[in-house]
């Protein structure tokens, strides 16, 4: 679905405008950076950014969110590139986009409930700690000069909006590229430039099918990249929704975006771009500098293409310096530094959660991988929660009858402790009650374990009686029960 409503598009148009600028800039050196990564030209990774973008503001679920060419994207493509070259890539672009397409109708982002707080923190905190590690390789080439002029960048980006009247009508990361651009212009500065990092594009993107063979074998090499690459790129995609949508105070609807994004791949694949998902960095820079409409992610890829086709000798002059300075007020934006204040008082699982999210993500540098580790240490520690809250409570009517009081969430990781809180050697026992008013059974296992406990009861001639069972628990056991009636 194309979104054309006027309020997405123009009701913010200088601050999306200028804001798109500034982002369609900093994507410049970044998508030759992820090309370099990924093992291809420079032109397949701004080629990308550029379809990527312009494609996304017309059908995603996410205005003012900016998409193109990823660094966590780039690293899972390298083994295909070196084994089967560019084409089988831009193949594998379109599969993930069509993947993509088909996660967003199945509404694939429903799972997006299952990442608690403490993982998304420990991914935001993870990237932003990428974001500046990944600038340590240009810092470490800066000569005295350099550095200077990045310092005074960082205090431009920090300082001017501050200053009353203009300081929130231009985004700061715009002034720093142009004021640094312009005094190393005046000085002759000794400064590296976007053009030291690779050559640019001579031409506009252009309609093409890969060259490959159209067969079951090709399907084969691709798929598995593909459903990679649809997968990580939909989850950056959600974590990078939920920021934004956390920042601008608004909310979105992510099974369009999943879409969005699937359509994205799919034109980026056939005019010769790599795959792509949200970018966190720009997306946050973009609303840090008053976006707010679909407006700013088509400027931001329309000005790419410009400049780089149009304008790449001046381009080609922008100090890294800049772009150095930009990327770090991005890191530390994005790091959540009230997830390190609150510590404190935070219980200790919400902490492991988020460091351990953290660690893995930055030793495998797979953002997959980390949320997933995540996942599963919260999954592990709720489980836990909820064990501690079951028990039971034996009550002795007479020397003949017991009511055992059962409460809790019952399920596969708390069957063992409620089979061992019964006493199948009382003497003279007549009749057993079991309450489960305030008890609910999840699953299978729960049901086996009170199989097990009416054959025990049941064989000493003993009467049982079940009381209390809930609707979904009692449908559990006449299901799933081979005693219960």
């Amino acid at each position: 679905m194309i979104h054309l409503k006027r309020t997405e598009w123009f009701s913010n148009i200088r601050t999306d405008v200028l804001a798109g600028l500034v982002v369609g800039l900093a994507l410049i050196p970044e998508s030759i950076a992820f090309s370099a990564i990924a093992g291809v030209d420079p032109q397949v990774g701004l080629y990308a950014s550029f379809c990527i973008a312009v494609t996304i503001a017309f059908m995603g679920g996410r205005p003012a969110m900016i998409s193109a060419a990823t660094g966590a994207m780039a690293l899972l493509m390298i083994t295909l590139v070196k084994t089967h070259g560019l084409q089988y890539l831009l193949a594998a672009t379109v599969l993930t986009g069509v993947i993509q397409i088909i996660a967003g109708y199945c509404k694939v982002a429903r799972l997006m409930r299952f990442v608690s707080q403490s993982v998304v923190y420990g991914f935001v905190n993870a990237l932003a700690i990428l974001i500046f590690v990944a600038q340590i390789p240009e810092i470490k080439l800066m000569n005295p000069v350099a550095w200077g002029f990045m310092l005074f960048g960082l205090v431009l980006i920090y300082a001017f909006p501050l200053i009353p009247q203009i300081g929130k009508l231009i985004p700061a990361p715009l002034v720093c590229i142009v004021v640094i651009s312009f005094l190393a212009w005046i000085f002759q500065a000794d400064l590296r430039t976007v053009s030291d990092l690779g050559s640019l594009p001579e031409t506009l993107p252009i309609f093409l099918l890969p060259n490959i063979p159209f067969n079951l074998e090709t399907l084969m090499i691709i798929l598995p990249y593909a459903l990679t690459l649809a997968t990580v790129g939909l989850l950056e995609t959600m974590m990078t929704t939920t920021i934004v949508n956390d920042i601008t105070e608004t909310e979105s609807d992510r099974h369009v975006e999943c879409r969005g994004q699937g359509y994205a791949n799919i034109v980026s694949g056939f005019m010769g771009g790599m795959a792509g998902c949200a970018m966190i960095g720009q997306s946050v820079i973009n609303v840090s500098s008053g976006a707010r409409t679909r407006l700013s992610t088509l400027v931001a890829g329309v000005f790419l293409l410009c400049l780089v086709v149009f304008f790449k000798s001046w381009l080609a002059y922008i100090p890294m310096a800049a772009l150095v300075a930009i990327m770090i007020m991005v890191a530390f934006t994005t790091f959540n530094w009230s997830s390190l204040t609150q510590m404190r008082t935070k219980p200790m699982a919400s902490n492991i959660v988020m460091l351990a999210t953290i660690t893995v993500v930055l030793i495998t540098h797979n953002l997959a991988l980390g949320v997933l580790i995540g996942v599963l240490c919260s999954a592990i520690f709720l489980a836990k929660k909820l064990e501690s809250a079951v028990g039971v409570e034996k009550i002795e009517v007479n020397d003949t009858e017991v009511i055992y009081k059962i409460r809790g969430q019952i399920f596969f990781s708390s069957a063992e402790k409620i089979y061992s809180a019964f006493d199948f050697n009382q003497p003279n026992l007549k009749k057993v009650t079991l309450d489960f008013e305030h008890a609910h059974v999840w699953d299978v296992t729960a049901i086996g374990m009170f199989d097990q406990i009416l054959e025990k009861f049941a064989k000493r001639g003993i009467i049982i009686q079940l009381i209390g069972i809930n609707e979904k628990s009692q449908s559990l056991f006449q299901k799933h029960s081979q005693t219960y009636s």
